[in-house]
């Protein structure tokens, strides 16, 4: 590829670290199929993967306020992909921001994708300080997140689900109580939560109602659409809702936002496996067999030659 150009509102970023989640391996394999009408039904629109960014801003476009050039930045690219490569243009509205001035551009680099994601998702699921949150996935990059952010900023009572592997990791977040789903179903717990956030809608309404306190929600990130139709009906019958979100609502605020929680070390960088990327592919692999503990980061290389 050559070196791209930015545009009069863009900054062009030499990446520097970059990582693999949920959103670049699905979006790899095209899955579920229905999402082949987004991404390309025979062959992929998107050529080059990557979600997350952290990198230096090497030049910028005249028209670009913002930013300058050597500032050290990190962000969110969503759907739009692009990070798997040694350079990277962004708008300069769009979903980018200066790295918490504390971490590594790899520990920074870990973040936006979770902190977008859990932020938007805990607000619908209307989060308040003092309730009984259980976050179903807890290990994940937006489970992790979300565990730092009910316990640090709303001063939530978390509860962290997750595979025995990873409960040391869940707890070391700050979960008040680490459930072994291997072990245990928190459902037949006797517990009741205010909410309940399932990340990958592994549970069901029906199982977990009676885990639900009154007025308790039930809130999914990822569904099919007969959890829609429950979220339709439970919208006009019954105290207990059913909350289907996907929309981000967030962007270059929660980013931000994010940032001061880290430089204030109330949210910490957990870091698995790295990879260069050369081998990327390695790297979805190990994603994929649903082991990490953390993250997983790519890091990028460069020479004089670029």
């Amino acid at each position: 590829m050559e070196k791209p150009t930015p545009k009069d509102n863009e900054v062009l970023i030499k990446i520097h670290a970059t990582t693999v989640n949920r959103t670049d391996c699905a979006t790899r394999k095209a899955e579920p199929f229905f999402a082949r009408f987004f991404t390309g039904l025979i062959r992929p629109k998107k050529t080059i993967l990557g979600t997350e960014f952290a990198g230096e801003i090497e030049a910028v476009g005249k028209d670009v306020k913002r930013f300058k050039e050597g500032d050290q930045v990190f962000g969110y690219l969503g759907q739009s992909m692009g990070a798997y490569a040694q350079y990277l243009c962004v708008p300069e509205k769009g979903m980018v921001a200066i790295k918490p001035a504390n971490t590594t551009y790899e520990e920074a680099v870990i973040h936006p994708y979770g902190a977008i994601m859990a932020g938007s998702l805990l607000r619908k699921g209307k989060i308040q300080k003092g309730q009984k949150v259980l976050i179903n996935g807890a290990s994940g990059g937006i489970g992790s997140a979300a565990v730092q952010l009910a316990k640090s900023h709303y001063g939530a009572e978390v509860t962290g689900v997750c595979g025995t592997p990873r409960l040391e990791f869940v707890k070391s977040l700050g979960a008040d109580k680490v459930i072994d789903y291997t072990q245990e179903d928190f459902t037949t717990q006797g517990e009741t939560y205010d909410l309940i956030f399932d990340i990958l809608g592994k549970s069901s309404f029906s199982q977990v109602k009676s885990c639900l306190k009154p007025k308790g929600r039930y809130l999914l990130a990822s569904f099919k659409m007969r959890k829609v139709m429950q979220m339709l009906r439970t919208k006009f019958f019954g105290s207990k809702k059913v909350i289907c979100a996907l929309a981000i609502d967030g962007g270059t605020d929660d980013l931000v936002f994010f940032k001061e929680l880290i430089e204030a070390e109330k949210i910490k960088s957990f870091i698995d496996k790295r990879f260069p990327l050369e081998q990327t592919a390695e790297a979805h692999r190990y994603v994929e067999k649903g082991h990490k503990k953390g993250n997983v980061v790519i890091t990028v290389e460069h020479n004089n030659k670029t």
